[in-house]
């Protein structure tokens, strides 16, 4: 991360009138809360890989506690006004699904978006699997995939919040 290059394509956005977003992993939490301070993104887009518990092994660093301090960071700006959008970004991949409702849990009020994740050989979640996904979070999603772009999900109305069947 180049903190200071990346301050000055933000303040040049702004002298020309454009807005700014912001797609992170937020292991640079100090980065973006002088972003947010001077006021100069609009919008982030914060990647959380997985249960918090397992995050230092699946990236082999130690990003565990600036992921969450950048988490509530955003958080806090979106509530008082000084940051305008912010979302919480889930990369799917087939066999992590377990994966969603710890984070939904953990991003709170946030929007939340289920992204298809894309690697080698091994086949993506298609928009039927997302929504299933969706639906054990009992909340409104977002779902993007190759095939269906973007698409806001309100879920299986025939489920509770937690999930499960009512019966």
């Amino acid at each position: 991360m180049q903190p200071e290059p990346l301050k000055a394509l933000a303040s040049a956005s702004r002298e020309m009138g454009l807005l700014v977003g912001l797609q992170t992993n937020g292991v640079f939490p100090k980065v973006l809360s002088g972003l947010i301070a001077e006021r100069l993104v609009d919008r982030v887009a914060l990647d959380i890989k997985g249960r918090w518990e397992r995050y230092d092994n699946l990236l082999k660093e130690r990003y565990s506690g600036p992921v969450k301090e950048s988490l509530a960071l955003c958080s806090d700006a979106k509530l008082a006004g000084a940051l305008p959008e912010f979302e919480v970004v889930v990369t799917l991949f087939r066999g992590y699904e377990d994966e969603v409702p710890y984070i939904a849990k953990v991003a709170g009020g946030v929007d939340l978006v289920l992204q298809q994740g894309m690697e080698g050989g091994v086949k993506p979640l298609s928009g039927d699997e997302l929504r299933k996904v969706a639906d054990r979070v009992g909340r409104v999603v977002k779902i993007r995939t190759r095939e269906e772009g973007e698409v806001v999900y309100a879920g299986d109305r025939g489920r509770r919040v937690s999930g499960e069947r009512q019966g």
